[in-house]
């Protein structure tokens, strides 16, 4: 599947991106099947965290590798739901309503939509969060107050690579990091991320047009 750049722009949000992003050519891939039993408890950890969420709502800033900030909102409404939505002036927005994700660019005036299982958002949407099919970790690092993942496109859509780092005690999602063909690194950290209920269903309704407006956070 070829993937649009509006596309490209909207799935760093959801943190799996391995159809755009590749290693950097100066970072050897550690041996796989080099995790110990304390990294496998690890990501196990990690996956059960992320499976857990349910409905979540926060806020994101993105640094790309010009320095550039950009910020925006993000609602997730687990299995199968998200929106990630950047402020002005980019105003790109991404919907996935269980089925499809839509993804808006009022800036260029498209309106793309691709369905869910052909995207690597399928793995962090689905039931089941696993960290050995779609996505495999060969590599992780500890460090005062958490753990950092570092993943691969186990699809082979493309020999990719995302960094994610999560607090520990108790386990949260902090901030993840993508880089592209041309060694480029986007982070994205989260600037508030909290469990929440009874979200609006229309959050998740695909747009009509691509100049649709986000709601506030």
């Amino acid at each position: 599947m070829t993937l649009t750049d509006p596309m490209r722009r909207a799935l760093l949000l959801g943190g799996l991106a391995f159809g755009v992003v590749a290693a950097p050519p100066a970072r050897a891939d550690p041996p796989e099947g080099d995790l110990s039993a304390d990294d496998k408890a690890l990501i196990d950890k990690a996956a059960a965290y992320l499976e857990g969420l349910g409905e979540v709502k926060g806020r994101f800033e993105q640094t790309d590798w010009r320095g550039g900030v950009s910020q925006g909102a993000l609602y997730l409404a687990r299995p199968g739901r998200a929106r990630f939505a950047y402020d002005p002036p980019y105003s790109l927005l991404t919907i996935c309503d269980g089925k499809t994700v839509w993804v808006a660019d009022p800036r260029l005036n498209t309106l793309n939509h691709y369905a869910l299982k052909r995207t690597p958002l399928a793995l962090f949407l689905s039931d089941h969060v696993r960290f050995d099919k779609g996505v495999v970790v060969d590599h992780v690092e500890r460090s005062s107050d958490g753990f950092t993942l570092f993943a691969r496109d186990g699809n082979r859509w493309a020999q990719g690579r995302v960094e994610l780092s999560f607090g520990d005690a108790p386990v949260r999602l902090r901030e993840w990091s993508l880089t592209d063909a041309q060694g480029h690194t986007t982070r994205i950290r989260l600037t508030a991320f909290e469990s929440t209920s009874g979200l609006d269903p229309a959050l998740f309704v695909g747009p009509r047009n691509a100049g649709e407006p986000s709601p506030p956070p």
